[in-house]
């Protein structure tokens, strides 16, 4: 992150301003995972596979945390947002079978 200005350089209203539009984009990015998740489950329920795919949440969970690690992000904090995901995700799923 060392192409972002100096924090003296820029203004409390530009830096919020700043953190409303990454909030939007996570938004976004919430709403096309679980969009694709949305089209995994109906794929599971056509081919009557099981909700849960422990071995699948295993390897999202190690992507979560080598991309902490990549970009210097808690990834215990990274890994709690995934879990809540998935989690959701597979509730969503088993409420529409």
């Amino acid at each position: 992150m060392s192409d972002t200005p100096n924090s003296e350089d820029r203004s409390l209203d530009e830096l919020r301003r700043e953190i409303e539009d990454i909030d939007r984009e996570i938004v976004e990015l919430i709403a096309r995972r679980t969009y694709v998740a949305d089209t995994v489950a109906a794929v599971k329920n056509e081919r009557d596979l099981p909700t849960t795919d422990e071995g699948q949440e295993e390897r999202v969970m190690g992507r979560a945390g080598e991309n902490a690690e990549q970009f210097d992000v808690d990834a215990n904090l990274v890994k709690a947002i995934f879990r809540l995901l998935i989690e959701l995700n597979k509730v969503e799923q088993r409420e529409s079978r």
